[in-house]
């Protein structure tokens, strides 16, 4: 079935926030194909030529194809990645380059599209170092952070600001015991830090003591904001003790937010901050495939409405 103006979902299979983004979208009417880059070649194949008039071709599923001239939006969630597992790591290896250069140098190309949001854009903003510098240039509170492989950097970055937190510059998923888990942020001391630590690079942070946690999502041109209360140092440890309730963010906060998603090209970002004892928004961290559907269970704001209302092309950001 050949879908006319169909909106993009690139996700992977088990993906709840996208089952509820893709039926609003068919409750409207809007034509929606689905597709985890992951399965190209198997059950994912594309045709894009190169024309005087652009890119054209199509995407074809096992039960959709999609015109690639005719694409009104892509919303570009969490797609596995590309696997040959059946080749030599070598041959593996080429394959997997051309896919990723190939379909993904394609869905990156679509014509007359609106992104949610454009997979280089997200590349480019999972960087923290360039996410926390770019929230000080947006105008946002930011803890004072490290970056090293250096030991003693580390230990001296410690003893000056006496409480400080250890998080991953990448959290990927890796198994304990059969089970997935990923690196928690926790607090450090001095005398923890061993050489080790010149093994890679780490993310050394001054703890801010505070008093809640805010999760603000921006939705094109909406904004949600959440506050979280739960008493811990990382919320996502424990979502059995969070307490919500919606807030309002001040203008100098809203606008940093719009200055930070202008720097990276986004129309959509999930931002964390810590509330300090004295009210103040630090920024965290900006995660532009962030999670945001389970808070509209939470509080009722409208945001999978907001969200339909993005891919679809009845707001502009």
């Amino acid at each position: 079935m050949t879908c006319p103006r169909p909106v993009l979902v690139v996700t992977a299979l088990y993906d709840p926030t996208a089952d509820m983004v893709i039926t609003e979208l068919h409750d409207r009417g809007v034509p929606v194909v689905r597709l985890d880059s992951g399965d190209f070649p198997a059950s994912l194949s594309v045709e894009a030529e190169i024309t005087p008039r652009g890119l054209e071709g199509r995407l074809t599923t096992p039960s959709r194809t999609a015109n690639l001239a005719q694409i009104r939006s892509l919303y570009y969630r969490r797609p596995s990645g590309f696997a040959a597992p059946h080749l030599s790591e070598q041959d593996a290896r080429f394959v997997i380059t051309q896919a990723r250069y190939g379909l993904g140098g394609v869905l990156a190309s679509l014509p007359d599209c609106r992104y949610v949001n454009h997979p280089h854009r997200i590349g480019d903003a999972e960087f923290k170092p360039a996410g926390l510098t770019a929230a000080a240039g947006a105008g946002f509170l930011v803890p004072r952070t490290l970056i090293t492989s250096n030991p003693d950097a580390a230990r001296a970055f410690v003893k000056r600001h006496r409480s400080v937190i250890y998080k991953p510059l990448h959290n990927p998923v890796h198994l304990v015991d059969g089970i997935s888990s990923v690196v928690q942020i926790e607090e450090v001391n001095a005398e923890d830090l061993d050489e080790s630590v010149g093994g890679t690079a780490h993310l050394f942070q001054r703890r801010i003591p505070k008093v809640a946690d805010i999760r603000v999502t921006v939705i094109g041109s909406r904004t949600f904001c959440v506050r979280i209360d739960s008493g811990l140092l990382d919320w996502r440890t424990d979502y059995s003790r969070l307490s919500y309730s919606v807030v309002e963010a001040s203008p100098g906060v809203e606008r940093a937010l719009r200055a930070y998603l202008d720097h990276f090209g986004l129309v959509f970002g999930a931002f964390d901050f810590a509330v300090g004892e004295d009210g103040r928004w630090w920024f965290l961290e900006c995660n532009p495939s962030g999670q945001w559907y389970w808070l509209e269970a939470e509080t009722g704001l409208p945001m999978l409405s907001a969200m339909a209302d993005l891919l679809e092309g009845t707001v502009w950001t």
